[in-house]
C-alpha cells in the first residue's frame, strides 16, 4: 500500500492527471461513462474548473494500492490541505512546464517538506509551445532550499508528463508513452505506511462528511492497530478528554470514485466510519483503552471576516426558502465543524454572525452554497482581523504574484503603490510578460480583482498567498466613485433610466423591481446620489407617444457574487437571493443614512 498527496497550483492539472491515473490502473471499465474531471464532484467545482474540497481516492496497480488525495490548489482552502498531509507518507508536486512554482505552490510543499515528507515532482504540460522545463526545475530546487528542505528531500526524482495526454517519462524529449513510470516512480520512491498493526486502534479524523442514513461520516487515515465492524470505539480530544462512545456501525474504503463498505481496516488504510454523533476534524477515534490523543496539524488563523445577517430588505423571502436566524445559524455552525479554516461568531442581536475565513473566494464560494440551498442574506464588506502585537496593531500581509504584459506593468505598479503594496520582484517571463512580485496588505487587495482584470484588459493573472502579520499601514484609499440610490420602490423604467444613463454605470435594466435604499448604478462623481428611476413619460396631447425616438439603453453591468462582494462600500450590504444580487444601503432610509454618516464623522 502507499498513500500519496498529489498537490499543485490552480489549474496545473492535477485532477486531469488523477483522471488518467484511474483510466491506466484499470479503475474504469472499457465501456464505462466517465466525466472529465471526474474528481471535481460538487456543482460549484465544475463550473469553476477548482478543485474546492480534498477529496481520497484509490487505485490498484501491479498488485499496489495506491491511495491518492486530490488537494485543493487554490490557498483559501489550505485548511483542506494542512490536514491532508498527516494522512500520507509521500507527496507528488506537479507543476506547469511555462508557469513555474507559483505562491500556492510554496504554501502547501512548505507545509509538506516540514512533515518529512519526500516529494516526487513531476513538469507537467510539458507539450505547451512556451515550455521552459530547465528553467521550472531550477526553480524548484530553489524553492525547496527556501523552504529550508533536507538533503534527501532535495534528491528528489523528476518525471515529464502530460496529464491531458496520459505519458510521463524520465527524458523530458518524449511525448508519447504511458503513466507506468509514474506507478513505478510511486511505489519505489514513496515509504509503505511504517505504523503498527498489533497496536490498539487508534485514527485522526481529517474530513467530515454528512450522510442522510449514516450521519455523520468521519473520513482519515487510521495509524495504528485494526478496526472490525460494530467495535466499541470512543473519541478524544486534543487533550485526551472523552468527548463519547459508540460503535464502528460502518467502515468504508475508497475504491475508485466509490466508497465501498469493508468489515476491517488496518493501520495504513484511508477509510471512512460512521457511528458517532458528536466527533469532529481533528479528534482522535480509538479503541476505549487508548487514553492519548494524536496530535493534530494546527490550522493557520482566519484573515478576513464577513458579516452574514438576515436579509431584511422589503423583497425578503420572495425567493428563498430558509430565510430565518436560526437556520442561517444551524447551517453556518455546521460549516464551521467541517471547515476548521472557518470561525463563526454570533453577535449580539442574534440576526447576524461574524464569519471568518482565509479569502474572499472562499467565503464567496460559502455564500455561493447557501444560495444554492435556498438561503437569503445580507452580506457586509469584507474586513481584515487585526491583532495587537507589543502594543502595536498589526494586520495581515499577503505575496502577490502578477504575471502580466510588458505594455501594462506600470499601471499595475502605480496601482498597486496607491494600496501600499512594496514590490519586491520584476522580471521579464518570457513571450513579451512581465512577473511582479509584490508584499501587499489584505485590506489593500480587497475589491482590487475586478480594477485588475480592467486593467490589463483581461490578460493579467494575479496570485495571492498569506506571508505575514506586520505593521498597520495606515489608511488605504478605497472605492473613488459614489453610487446611484432609488429614491422610491416601483419598477425601473426605461424612460427615466435613459436620461440617468449621463449620471454613470447602471447595474439594473427596465422593468426590474426596486426598493428605497437600492444601489442602481455607479455615479461617474465621487458622492452619493439619490435618483428616481421609476418615472414615466407623462403622456399628453402636447407629449405624444409617437414623436420620439425608440430609446436604446445601454445593457445594464450585472455583477456575480464575488464582483459585488468586492465592490461594496462599508455603509452598504450585497442581498443575496437563490435568483437574484442586488445592492443596496445598510440604512434603506435616507434620513437614518444621514445620522449614521454623522455619528461615524464625530467618531
Amino acid at each position: 500500500m502507499r498513500n500519496i498527496a498529489i498537490i499543485a497550483h490552480v489549474d496545473h492539472g492535477k485532477t486531469t492527471l488523477v483522471d488518467q491515473l484511474f483510466r491506466q490502473s484499470g479503475t474504469f471499465r472499457d465501456n464505462q461513462r466517465v466525466e472529465e474531471r471526474a474528481m471535481d464532484s460538487n456543482d460549484l467545482e465544475k463550473e469553476r474548473g477548482i478543485t474546492i474540497l480534498a477529496k481520497p481516492t484509490s487505485v490498484e496497480w501491479e498488485g499496489t494500492r495506491i491511495n491518492i488525495v486530490d488537494t485543493p490548489g487554490h490557498a483559501d482552502f489550505g485548511g483542506e490541505v494542512e490536514r491532508i498531509l498527516s494522512m500520507v507518507d509521500g507527496v507528488i508536486l506537479l507543476v506547469d512546464s511555462s508557469e513555474g512554482a507559483m505562491p500556492q505552490t510554496k504554501f502547501v510543499t512548505g507545509k509538506a517538506l516540514k512533515l518529512g515528507l519526500r516529494p516526487i515532482v513531476v513538469v507537467n504540460k510539458v507539450d505547451r509551445p512556451d515550455e521552459r522545463i530547465q528553467e521550472v526545475l531550477d526553480e524548484v530546487f530553489d524553492l525547496f532550499v527556501s523552504l529550508e528542505a533536507t538533503d534527501e528531500q532535495l534528491d528528489f526524482p523528476v518525471l515529464y508528463a502530460s496529464g491531458r495526454n496520459g505519458y510521463a517519462n524520465d527524458d523530458p524529449s518524449l511525448r508519447e508513452g504511458t503513466l507506468t513510470p509514474l506507478f513505478q516512480k510511486i511505489v519505489d520512491h514513496v515509504p509503505p505506511p511504517a505504523l503498527d498493526k498489533d497496536a490498539p486502534f487508534t485514527f485522526l479524523v481529517t474530513l467530515l462528511d454528512r450522510d442522510n442514513f449514516l450521519g455523520r461520516i468521519l473520513t482519515g487515515r487510521v495509524t495504528s492497530g485494526t478496526v472490525k465492524v460494530n467495535q466499541p470505539i470512543h473519541a478524544l480530544d486534543m487533550g485526551g478528554n472523552v468527548i463519547e462512545t459508540g460503535r464502528a456501525s460502518k467502515i468504508m474504503s475508497f475504491r475508485g470514485l466509490e466508497r465501498v463498505p469493508v468489515d476491517e481496516a488496518s493501520a495504513g488504510d484511508i477509510i471512512s466510519l460512521a457511528g458517532l454523533t458528536v466527533a469532529t476534524v481533528s479528534n482522535t477515534i480509538a479503541d476505549t483503552s487508548v487514553s492519548d490523543a494524536i496530535q493534530a496539524q494546527p490550522i493557520d488563523p482566519p484573515t478576513l471576516s464577513m458579516r452574514f445577517a438576515v436579509n431584511d430588505s422589503p423583497m425578503a423571502g420572495r425567493e428563498g426558502s430558509k430565510v430565518t436566524s436560526r437556520m442561517i445559524r444551524d447551517r453556518l455552525f455546521r460549516e464551521a465543524e467541517s471547515n476548521v479554516a472557518i470561525k463563526v461568531t454570533e453577535a449580539a442581536d442574534k440576526d447576524s454572525f461574524e464569519v471568518a475565513g482565509r479569502g474572499e473566494l472562499q467565503l464567496g464560494v460559502l455564500i455561493e452554497t447557501m444560495r444554492r440551498e435556498g438561503f437569503e442574506l445580507g452580506i457586509s464588506r469584507p474586513r481584515v482581523l487585526y491583532r495587537e502585537e507589543d502594543g502595536q496593531r498589526t494586520e495581515p500581509y499577503e505575496t502577490v504574484v502578477i504575471d502580466v504584459d510588458d505594455e501594462h506593468s506600470g499601471t499595475v505598479v502605480e496601482k498597486m503603490n496607491l494600496r501600499k503594496a512594496e514590490m519586491t520582484d520584476m522580471r521579464p517571463s518570457g513571450g513579451g510578460k512581465t512577473r511582479i512580485t509584490f508584499s501587499a496588505p489584505s485590506r489593500g487587495l480587497i475589491g482590487y480583482h475586478g480594477e485588475f482584470l480592467s486593467d490589463t484588459r483581461g490578460t493579467g493573472i494575479m496570485n495571492r498567498l498569506f506571508e505575514k502579520y506586520g505593521p498597520y499601514k495606515g489608511v488605504i484609499e478605497g472605492r473613488k466613485n459614489g453610487v446611484l440610490i432609488s429614491n422610491g420602490s416601483g419598477e425601473a423604467n426605461a424612460y427615466s433610466l435613459n436620461t440617468l444613463e449621463e449620471r454613470g454605470i447602471l447595474f439594473v435594466g427596465h422593468g426590474e423591481a426596486l426598493y428605497e435604499g437600492m444601489v442602481i448604478g455607479e455615479n461617474a462623481k465621487t458622492d452619493d446620489l439619490e435618483v428616481n428611476p421609476m418615472k414615466a413619460k407623462q403622456l399628453s396631447n402636447v407629449r405624444s407617444s409617437g414623436k420620439d425616438d425608440a430609446i436604446r439603453l445601454t445593457p445594464p453591468k450585472k455583477m456575480t457574487l464575488e464582483q459585488a462582494i468586492a465592490y461594496i462600500d462599508d455603509d452598504e450590504m450585497v442581498e443575496v437571493t437563490p435568483k437574484t444580487i442586488r445592492l443596496r444601503k445598510r440604512y434603506l432610509d435616507p434620513h437614518e443614512r444621514k445620522r449614521a454618516s454623522r455619528a461615524k464623522q464625530a467618531a
